[in-house]
């Protein structure tokens, strides 16, 4: 009886001296470990983006109360004019209408000199980029024969035209705009159709029949001058505008003259132009920007007079936009998708010393590790929005190694061991971190690391007894 318990006693310690032992028990464990953590890798990852989104409410927040991204178009000529039409209807009656319409003139030379003053508002720990500006718009235009307007047939109504300036966010005018048509001061009204152009309506019944809008998307939110014209020797080629205007993050032009030029400057060493096209000529320093772009009429799809059409000229706009150079939260998601990596190269570093110096880590002793791999992540984010990115992640590097290289030492037998645990980490940070700052060159560092990095792996493994049970 006691030599049965004796032989149950020893299959037991048999088949735990194999559980210790075997190397394959071992990597199956490791490899479970690093699985369980991908959950909490994940939840970071969906942190950082609700940080990030955060950020970007509170930045559309702040720019709505101040003023929308802005959009200057114009000015734009508007000619009304009408003419008599019949329609026969199917019972033999004939009516007689009268067609009210606007004929759009673009200016053949447009200029505007734009001064940006950019300013930071905050809200909490977060930044939006506003600006107030003053422009210099300086215009030209040409009045073509009748025929050329497409108005030979027509009756022109010289007293109702008037010039439209485009204005995405009319919140964003801060005094009153000064609007001339030569040495004649405009009176400008705001409004929200300015880009409509065709009515009917009905002699007949002097009254309405219905009101059929046409609507031009080259303008929608604007100002209005009427030019109180009485005939066409009224006509005035050149118009100034002088206009002071808020808006936050972009803004943008549209080329709405034949030859279109724009000089934008401000006090701001990170603008971003973007657009349809780029500035002929820039500089960009310390003490801010200046910018120039021209534009012909040969680069834009938009005839120099149209009528009542659906125009769309948004898609030829340019402009810039004010970078604020704080962009934590993606270069933190990015160092956050490196995770599992930092995690597997952590552990095979472990396992590797488990077996050439025949040390025991225990599998508790891989989680907590690994936990303070992954704490290093809410570490990065939450410091990154104080101090930026750069400082954020040496200072969390330094906490996360110095706080593993201190645990290590409960673990890893002698100082040596403990060095090299740490300059293993240490490397693999300052890898990450290095892929993280170069963009362009981030694919072929990270090729070349991990090539690096698996040689080193098959070096140091290549004498491992892996049929050892």
């Amino acid at each position: 009886m006691e030599q049965a318990n004796k032989s149950e006693l020893s299959v037991l310690d048999r088949f735990n001296n194999w559980m210790k032992e075997s190397i394959m028990i071992k990597l199956g464990s490791i490899g479970f470990l690093i699985l369980i953590l991908l959950i909490p890798t994940s939840w970071i990852q969906d942190l950082m983006l609700e940080r990030q989104q955060r950020a970007e409410t509170v930045i559309a927040e702040v720019s709505d109360k101040w003023a929308e991204s802005q959009t200057l178009t114009g000015p734009v000529l508007v000619i009304p004019s009408h003419y008599a039409e019949e329609v026969k209807h199917p019972n033999g009656k004939i009516e007689k209408r009268t067609i009210h319409e606007n004929t759009f003139l673009l200016p053949v030379s447009l200029h505007i000199d734009s001064k940006i003053d950019p300013q930071i508002l905050y809200r909490g720990i977060f930044e939006a980029a506003v600006y107030q500006s003053q422009f210099k718009i300086e215009s030209k235009f040409q009045l073509p024969s009748r025929s050329k307007l497409g108005l030979a047939k027509s009756t022109i109504d010289w007293n109702d035209a008037h010039l439209i300036i485009g204005i995405s966010d009319l919140r964003g005018i801060s005094d009153s705009p000064t609007i001339k048509a030569g040495d004649k001061v405009l009176q400008g009204e705001p409004s929200n159709r300015i880009g409509f152009a065709t009515q009917r309506f009905s002699n007949k019944l002097n009254e309405y029949d219905g009101q059929r809008y046409e609507s031009s998307d080259l303008v929608t939110n604007g100002i209005k001058a009427t030019l109180n014209w009485s005939s066409p020797d009224d006509f005035t080629d050149e118009v100034s505008i002088q206009l002071n205007l808020k808006g936050s993050d972009n803004l943008s032009f549209l080329p709405t003259g034949k030859t279109t030029t724009v000089h934008a400057s401000g006090p701001w060493s990170n603008p971003s132009f973007n657009g349809e096209f780029l500035p002929s000529n820039r500089e960009v320093n310390e003490a801010g920007f200046m910018a120039d772009w021209k534009i012909l009429h040969y680069n834009r799809p938009l005839d120099q007079i149209w009528k009542a059409e659906n125009l769309t000229l948004s898609n030829v706009a340019f402009g810039l936009k004010l970078l604020i150079p704080v962009d934590q939260y993606q270069k933190s998601i990015r160092t956050s998708k490196y995770g599992v990596l930092i995690i597997l190269l952590t552990f095979v570093s472990l396992f590797l010393v488990e077996l050439i110096k025949k040390i025991r880590i225990h599998p508790f002793q891989y989680i907590l590790v690994g936990v303070a791999l992954i704490v290093y992540y809410t570490l990065l984010i939450s410091l990154s929005e104080q101090i930026g990115y750069n400082a954020a992640y040496g200072v969390a590097s330094i906490l996360t190694v110095g706080l593993l290289s201190f645990y290590a030492r409960s673990f890893l037998t002698g100082t040596s061991l403990v060095i090299l645990f740490t300059s293993v980490i240490s490397t693999v940070y300052l890898f990450v971190f290095i892929i993280i700052l170069q963009q362009d060159y981030s694919l072929l560092i990270g090729s070349l690391g991990l090539f690096i990095i698996t040689g080193l792996i098959m070096y140091f493994s290549r004498k491992v007894n892996w049929y050892k049970e």
